[in-house]
């Protein structure tokens, strides 16, 4: 589910611009699942643009306070979440944790980094969506720990059904900025592919393990 479909539009937009998403459908990338891909996706490449960050950082604020109300904490998932998830607590003036995708091996072995009381309510923020399995590792962690999940956002999702599984499974509501059916309508406007490519990339998310193999 996205947040809105203008913001879904702008965000795809954006994240094209700075190649932060890049498509290359006749060359495609090799992801560290082994899945081939026509896509990839690098959001942290955001925060090295001010006003992409900021335009990010508000969206993901008014649009958190417009669904949820404002919540205790905001956390978000290491590593590729830290950025954006610290700009958002900022903006909506609330305390921040992290979370390791494990626990560390030494010192006092944390998963969650920073203060978080028992009972807290909580917005995960993540930057990426594909399988949704580490982004729900990091709720489970964070409930293990006591917080309260309202929901989690993300800037980007591919739109997966086995992501849409698992995230009902859990009972977790996810919300994005920008998702891949935007990006594709997005792509084709601003002549980025051709109507082959266009082909070729819903192909490839109706079975992303099973294609080009």
């Amino acid at each position: 589910m996205i947040f809105n479909k203008e913001t879904a539009h702008k965000t795809a937009e954006l994240l094209l611009q700075i190649n932060a998403i890049k498509l290359n459908p006749k060359n495609p990338f090799t992801w560290a699942s082994g899945w081939k891909s026509p896509i990839y996706c690098d959001n942290r490449i955001t925060l090295s643009f001010p006003e992409i960050r900021k335009f990010l950082k508000q969206e993901f604020a008014n649009n958190i306070i417009s669904k949820y109300g404002k919540p205790d904490v905001i956390a978000g998932v290491a590593t590729g979440a830290i950025g954006i998830g610290l700009l958002v607590a900022e903006a909506l003036d609330l305390p921040f944790v992290y979370v390791r995708p494990e626990p560390k091996k030494h010192g006092r072995q944390n998963q969650i980094e920073g203060q978080l009381e028992p009972g807290k309510s909580v917005i995960v923020i993540e930057d990426l969506i594909s399988t949704g399995k580490s982004s729900l590792q990091a709720v489970e962690a964070l409930k293990e720990n006591g917080a309260n999940i309202l929901g989690m956002a993300a800037i980007f999702t591919y739109e997966f059904q086995v992501a849409e599984d698992n995230f009902k499974h859990a009972g977790i509501e996810l919300t994005t900025l920008s998702n891949y059916s935007s990006l594709l309508e997005n792509a084709v406007n601003q002549k980025y592919i051709s109507d082959s490519d266009l082909d070729t990339l819903q192909e490839w998310r109706k079975n992303p393990s099973e294609w080009n193999q």
